[in-house]
């Protein structure tokens, strides 16, 4: 059982505003492994204010500085790929072998892939008689799903930490237990306080907060295409920029000329591996 009883803002452990939690259920069965608080408005403005506090200096730290600590972050999760494999097992229902491979390895390989991206990304450009400079757009708000929650965690906050921006964090709260295990990692890192931030919670209390937050320079959402649409329209009054990855399930087209026999076997295996969430 891993009870939570804290969000991290501003680089501590610190009381949610409200009272409520939330249980993390293991649907294989149906056994509670754990809870979190269950977050508040009042939480992410705390959140929002840490990472805004947080920005000036990081975006102005030296991209190989900034990069240190991702590598870092990498390496720890390489090195403690049992303890989550064996956490989000429980809290998606994935066999314990395929968990390892996919749910625990596929994050730590998108960490240790962000430096080497951003080493060879041009961040300035001269196109004809203009220079093009890639700038760090702020506080990212990132809100992600439950079927690989570690990877698309990692696939959102990763880079725009590397990149210079600061985050704030609502993970889904059906499998939340390993972003507050990220939490821990990066606490232990010694990363500066409020380059990342968490908040537990429900989206239409959480994540509405974030995406409708002024302070919020850009939204990063992996989801439903309804509560993409939701995202889309808060954020609309503060006209923030907005990344989406929504809907769909299992697209697979199959062609006259294939072969029916060997296509079949192998989409059902695909579709089928993750509780059919791939």
């Amino acid at each position: 059982m891993s009870t939570r009883e804290q969000i991290y803002i501003g680089g501590a452990w610190v009381p949610s505003d409200g009272d409520g939690s939330i249980e993390v259920v293991n649907p294989s069965n149906e056994e509670v492994i754990g809870s979190i608080p269950e977050g508040t408005a009042a939480d992410v403005d705390a959140a929002v204010a840490a990472a805004n506090a947080a920005f000036p200096s990081w975006s102005a730290a030296p991209l190989e500085e900034r990069l240190g600590y991702i590598e870092a972050l990498g390496a720890q999760l390489a090195a403690r790929s049992e303890e989550i494999g064996n956490l989000i097992s429980r809290e998606v229902g994935m066999p314990v072998g395929l968990s390892m491979m996919i749910q625990a390895g596929i994050p730590t390989a998108t960490t240790s892939g962000v430096p080497i991206t951003a080493r060879e990304f041009a961040f300035e450009e001269t196109i004809g008689r203009s220079l093009v400079t890639r700038e760090p757009v702020g506080v990212v708000g990132c809100i992600t799903p439950w079927n690989y929650p570690l990877h698309q965690i990692m696939a959102k906050v990763a880079p725009a930490m590397a990149v210079g921006c600061t985050v704030v964090l609502k993970p889904s709260e059906v499998a939340p237990l390993n972003a507050f295990l990220l939490a821990d990692i990066i606490d232990e890192l010694g990363f500066p306080a409020g380059v990342f931030n968490l908040v537990s919670g429900v989206g239409p209390v959480v994540g509405e907060a974030i995406a409708a937050h002024p302070d919020v320079d850009m939204v990063s959402f992996t989801g439903s295409t309804r509560a993409g649409t939701r995202v889309a329209e808060v954020a609309a009054a503060n006209v923030t920029k907005v990344h989406q990855e929504l809907g769909g399930k299992s697209a697979n087209i199959i062609l006259d000329d294939a072969d029916f026999a060997a296509a079949i076997p192998s989409a059902i295996g695909a579709a089928y591996l993750n509780s059919g969430q791939t």
